[in-house]
């Protein structure tokens, strides 16, 4: 049996025949079963799209609506081998909605099957891809030219598409390019050259994988994720993961790369028995000579370890509809470790048109940019070019916990030695107390009209009559100052609510109760906001009124320049307003005025000590 293993990605635009030509390749290799074989000849007649004939696409379409819409939607994997080696091919798909399963079979693979229909030649989807899988360190790639029949079989069609695409790699770090013309349908150039293309004298497809060189992690330094720490008895600590890079071998020191503490590798223990060496890909225990502080997301690493990074620049590819926003936090997940992270800043995104780079503000669903950073908590991590797995991370929505970005490092920026947290003797404990009040943030949200400011000023005028200190920023008299550099775009809005949030923290910090008035629609910035200020100190207050009393009401003539479209992005009317789910005060506009919810806010107040 080969021991050598070629993961390969194939992609391409839409319908340029990537199922066809991996059932074509499984046909021609001799792996499939003769049941299988009988089916699909059977489903060939009711899904098939070549005219009765054998479609070797169903072989990886399995999902039923891949069947009925001939596309691929998920991604295929599929094993075969050859005397020469072993495969293991991702299918994915063609359609930029799906753009994130492109991303997860290029994320393990060492080779790209790029395929281009030779009727169309090379599409913003094909360079999407193909900027895809030079990011994500795919460096050797066969450029699939198929349907070659459709086009006569025409030497400069061929030519034509090779010579335009070798015209990118200034812009795509790719080493090694076979252009190959094929007709997947057919089998001609897939396993064997074809008497159609006598013109040319390149490898078949399958030599070409044959030939390729397979990504090698073994050479790199030892680099091991803890994924849990196994601990059945008393008698037993191990530290469970698999092998990221690199080789271990028992006697090997090691450092946890987050505490730089030392230890030795006594065993290496797996369910087949202790090993004398482990290597890249390999899951294991590690048994060390003594205890030391490791736990689940930690880096086992020989020294010099990798560094731990406070913030990090990164290409992202963004897979959400809501655009990517500086300012906007998120989960970062890298390995086993996940930590909150903040977009600090967006610079670039890559013209698909041209592969050129162009400044923006913020990422649009499958646009792929550069992206700033800034971690919570420190996290151990390496450029992607050096590790693929302590380089490569996603970006997950903390409320709906889905994944909405993958990135990868490029620059690991560690704390700067010059700026540290100078130690003051007069902190926020002892400005409270010479206050006699717990500092706070009273962040009152609703829809335009709710009645935020007015309920605001009157518990501001009873906090102040209790002899308090208190600060009022409302959304308009902020926006005179601080703010005054931004818009109201989905954008601006997110930077609008951060810098309130740092403001609302320094004025904490003096032992102040911060009153907050603002709209701040999304759910997930006033989520950063409470972050920023702490979960014990910040109380959301929603100002719960219906929009059709806020229209009513409208005291500024807002709704009515809204309608008639002289205000755009407009909360309630042509942007979205996200009601808090579990807010700390809910005040019910429609039951009570504001001076009986004053009322209630200060209630709220005592009950949770922030006065007396």
């Amino acid at each position: 049996m080969p021991e050598s293993v070629l993961r390969v990605l194939t992609c391409g635009s839409v319908d340029d025949g990537k199922s066809t030509l991996i059932g074509r390749l499984l046909f021609e290799c001799g792996t499939i079963p003769d049941d299988v074989m009988a089916a699909l000849e059977r489903d060939s007649k009711r899904f098939g799209t070549v005219g009765g004939d054998t479609d070797y696409a169903l072989l990886v379409d399995g999902l039923e609506a891949e069947r009925e819409q001939g596309v691929t939607i998920d991604v295929a994997y599929r094993f075969f081998e050859t005397p020469e080696r072993r495969f293991i091919l991702a299918d994915t798909p063609g359609h930029q909605q799906y753009t994130r399963n492109m991303v997860t079979g290029a994320s393990t693979a060492d080779l790209a099957i790029l395929l281009i229909d030779a009727r169309k030649g090379i599409l913003p989807q094909t360079r999407r891809h193909a900027a895809i899988a030079s990011l994500l360190g795919i460096r050797q790639v066969v450029l699939a030219i198929n349907k070659m029949d459709l086009v006569g079989f025409e030497e400069p069609v061929f030519a034509t598409i090779r010579h335009e695409f070798r015209a990118l790699l200034g812009k795509l770090e790719f080493d090694r390019i076979t252009p190959i013309p094929i007709c997947a349908r057919d089998g001609d150039n897939v396993t064997s050259p074809s008497a159609s293309t006598a013109w040319y004298t390149g490898p078949s497809l399958l030599r070409a994988l044959e030939i390729a060189d397979p990504a090698s992690r073994q050479a790199g330094p030892f680099r091991m994720p803890v994924q849990y720490v196994n601990r059945p008895d008393h008698g037993f600590r191990g530290y469970a993961g698999t092998i990221a890079t690199g080789r271990v071998r028992p006697g090997d020191r090691l450092v946890n790369a987050g505490t730089h503490t030392e230890a030795t590798v006594s065993r290496i223990v797996t369910m087949d028995g202790d090993l004398p060496e482990a290597g890249a890909g390999e899951p294991v225990t590690l048994v060390l000579d003594r205890e030391i502080d490791i736990s689940r997301g930690d880096i086992l690493s020989v020294d010099p370890a990798p560094a731990a990074a406070e913030g990090l620049e990164s290409w992202v590819v963004w897979m959400d509809e809501t655009p990517l926003f500086r300012g906007r936090a998120y989960l970062l997940m890298l390995g086993t470790r996940t930590v909150v992270a903040t977009v600090t800043d967006i610079t670039t995104r890559l013209d698909m048109e041209t592969l050129e780079e162009i400044s923006v503000r913020e990422l649009a669903l499958n646009e792929i940019g550069r992206v700033s950073i800034s971690l919570t908590h420190p996290l151990v991590c390496e450029p992607y070019e050096t590790s693929r797995e302590l380089g490569g991370f996603i970006l997950i929505d903390r409320l709906t916990r889905g994944t909405v970005g993958a990135g990868m490092v490029t620059v690991v920026r560690k704390r700067n030695a010059d700026i540290v947290w100078h130690r003051l003797d007069v902190d926020k404990a002892a400005r409270s107390l010479m206050k006699g009040q717990r500092a706070a943030v009273l962040w009152f949200t609703g829809l335009s009209g709710a009645g935020k400011s007015t309920i605001a000023n009157q518990v501001e005028k009873r906090l102040h009559a209790l002899g308090h200190h208190t600060m009022i920023l409302d959304g308009d008299n902020v926006r005179h100052g601080l703010n005054r550099d931004l818009g109201f775009s989905e954008g601006d809005r997110v930077e609008n609510i951060r810098r309130i949030a740092e403001v609302s923290r320094l004025f904490v910090e003096a032992g102040l109760i911060v009153l907050v008035s603002f709209i701040s629609p999304y759910r997930a910035e006033r989520m950063l906001a409470r972050d920023r200020v702490g979960n014990d100190e910040f109380l959301e207050i929603f100002v719960d009124t219906p929009i059709d009393e806020c229209r009513r009401r409208d005291p500024k003539g807002l709704y009515e320049k809204a309608d008639s479209g002289q205000i755009r992005n407009f909360t309630g009317v042509d942007a979205p307003y996200e009601a808090p789910l579990n807010p700390e005060i809910r005040l019910l506009t429609l039951e009570r005025g504001p001076d009986a919810l004053a009322d209630e806010v200060v209630a709220a107040l005592r009950i949770r000590g922030i006065i007396a």
